[in-house]
């Protein structure tokens, strides 16, 4: 006798649960991981939407509140919010991190976005673009183990993005280059595979490439100030005055930022060799383990240049912002001795003067 089991099938597509508050803030259970089982019922988590010197722009399910600056936290963070204190809420582990050296003289770090999954780096088919000034941002992102994406906006004002995006494409092969007009309703569509419920996309770029114009495509309405472009030089103006999250009706967390006239890289190397992993291959292949690549017999990097394998301009790169971030970790980490040694100073003195 055959039994019929249709009964205990499906009859019906399978529909996966609503996501939580929480989960159309980007939660995940890397997070929940971090939370003692004792502490779960009574703990609040956060997110941090906005950073102002007065304090913390945090949502959490049901809430819309401000804390105190407290520790040190950039846009994307997430805390546990102790409400009877919000300045001792705790600061939970990244999934990821971008940073950099902060401009101009001080040796600080400064801090761009956490917990990002998907970073769309900005440019334009014309004046503003510079491949060197890409990889700085793709290295950037390897390092932070975060997906780049190459954005190329304004495609619809050149008369051929071909050799724009063949550029574009060989600074890694892992790295998707997409062009497309930001004023129109292709970014809707061409990045709905990263836009998804619970993921952080992050724009970063210069001034004036489309940026907030590819976050209100995306919003369908204007949730980011955009400028036009001046006319004597084909850049934009500075609109994005701080970071700020927004969040998608589906639950996607969008990230926009101010334009960077500076990526002074710092801790990146594992990222830079990421980008050239090419000549850091070839590196390795040289006769001496300390070669530098300029004259040393049995160079393998110098015999590839003149045989054509690899490109001078590119080779150039990759030693310029090796050596800026060799130099850039040996003074920040030279800075954070020293404030070390001036806080223990400090507390001596402060100890010396109780006594």
């Amino acid at each position: 006798m055959t039994r019929d089991y249709s009964k205990f099938l499906a009859t019906g597509p399978v529909t996966k649960p609503a996501p939580t508050p929480l989960e159309r803030l980007g939660w995940k259970p890397f997070f929940s991981r971090q939370i003692p089982i004792e502490d779960l019922a009574d703990s609040t988590p956060v997110r941090v939407t906005e950073v102002h010197r007065s304090g913390l722009t945090v949502l959490g399910d049901g809430i819309d509140t401000t804390i105190p600056p407290g520790p040190e936290a950039t846009v994307g963070d997430w805390f546990l919010l102790d409400h009877a204190n919000p300045a001792n809420s705790t600061l939970l582990d990244r999934i990821s991190l971008f940073e950099r050296r902060a401009a101009g003289h001080d040796r600080k770090r400064q801090m761009i976005a956490a917990n990002v999954d998907t970073v769309f780096i900005v440019t334009s088919c014309n004046r503003d673009f510079n491949v060197a000034r890409l990889e700085r941002f793709v290295a950037l992102a390897f390092e932070a183990q975060v997906t780049p994406v190459i954005l190329l906006t304004k495609a619809d004002l050149c008369d051929d993005t071909g050799p724009y995006l063949d550029d574009a494409r060989a600074i890694s092969n892992r790295v998707v280059v997409e062009a497309l007009n930001a004023k129109s309703t292709e970014p809707l569509a061409r990045l709905a595979p990263w836009c998804k419920p619970g993921q952080t996309v992050a724009f970063l770029g210069s001034s004036g490439v489309g940026k907030s114009t590819l976050v209100n495509a995306l919003f369908q309405s204007s949730v980011a100030d955009t400028g036009v472009v001046r006319a004597d030089d084909n850049r934009g103006r500075h609109t994005t005055t701080h970071r700020q999250l927004h969040f998608t009706a589906d639950g996607c967390a969008v990230l926009d930022t101010p334009g960077m006239r500076e990526l002074q890289l710092t801790d990146v190397e594992d990222g830079i060799a990421e980008v050239f992993d090419d000549l850091v291959t070839l590196a390795g292949q040289c006769r001496f383990n300390d070669c530098a690549h300029e004259t040393e017999p049995g160079c393998a990097v110098q015999q590839a240049l003149e045989s054509g394998v690899i490109d001078a301009a590119r080779l150039a790169r990759w030693r310029k912002l090796a050596a800026e971030e060799r130099f850039n970790t040996s003074s920040l980490s030279a800075r954070k001795a020293h404030d070390r040694s001036f806080h223990k100073m400090v507390k001596a003195a402060q100890k010396g003067r109780k006594r």
